[in-house]
């Protein structure tokens, strides 16, 4: 993809990647690598889509507010990994039920189509969505956490899928996490975390796919997903490098808490 101003889909390829690794700072932290592999030409666009471990991923704005040292005990409490991610947005929540789809690509521009891309990736994943069945659609919920224009919600009342992104001059990384199932243990985390933070919201928009959509599975979504990326590129199977995990490790001392 030559210009950061173009939408998904415009590339002919896509080299399609695992999660790289089980451990949470890392499996965060490749998203960076592989980012720094794509502007250096090393890789091709690369779409990473895994299951995580149980992660508490927190914005750089958090980490400014009085109760933000209790917030991260209070994911570590409920068993989610704290980590400080670099992309936009305030904290978010995710675990095996969930997706992190990391989408990266080279750029020709800095900052250009960075709005576009909100909105291009928010109609593409709520289609996705809506193929099998899922009412999703594109907006903020009233009182969602790490609120996002571009959230997609389902049915208009609980968020599903929240994104960020990272631009540089020569590349840029769109990561967005999806919450499939197993609600609960979501709702409980960030019920603490935001009430350490003293942030406002509706415990209500926190949950997932699955409370309106019960019986959907986590594999079913993951495969519309792949089904609208093969609708719009040709994926090619791919691999993390042993070379690229090793280089996790500043990040992941970065984004360590």
């Amino acid at each position: 993809m030559g210009e950061a101003a173009a939408a998904p889909g415009t590339a002919a390829e896509l080299t399609l990647l695992p999660a790289g690794s089980h451990d949470p700072l890392t499996a965060l932290s490749l998203a960076r690598v592989l980012l720094d592999e794509v502007r250096a030409g090393r890789r091709g666009p690369t779409l990473r889509i895994y299951r995580p471990r149980p992660t508490a991923v927190f914005g750089a704005r958090d980490r400014f507010l009085p109760g933000f040292p209790a917030a991260v005990e209070a994911a570590r409490a409920h068993g989610f990994t704290p980590a400080l991610r670099t992309l936009g947005g305030r904290v978010a929540v995710y675990h095996e039920e969930s997706l992190v789809i990391d989408h990266i690509e080279p750029a020709a521009q800095f900052l250009g189509g960075t709005q576009a891309r909100f909105a291009d990736f928010g109609r593409l994943y709520a289609d996705a969505l809506r193929a099998i069945g899922i009412d999703a659609r594109v907006g903020e919920v009233p009182g969602e956490y790490c609120p996002g224009e571009y959230s997609v919600n389902v049915a208009g009342r609980i968020k599903a899928i929240g994104t960020a992104q990272r631009v540089t001059k020569s590349g840029w990384l769109f990561s967005s996490s999806v919450i499939v199932g197993d609600p609960d243990p979501i709702r409980a985390a960030l019920t603490d975390i935001e009430a350490a933070l003293g942030v406002d919201w509706d415990p209500a928009t926190g949950g997932s796919i699955s409370e309106a959509c019960p019986g959907i599975e986590t594999a079913a979504v993951q495969d519309a997903f792949l089904d609208a990326y093969e609708a719009r590129y040709r994926l090619l199977p791919g691999d993390v490098t042993a070379a690229e995990v090793a280089a996790c490790a500043p990040y992941s001392e970065a984004q360590r808490l």
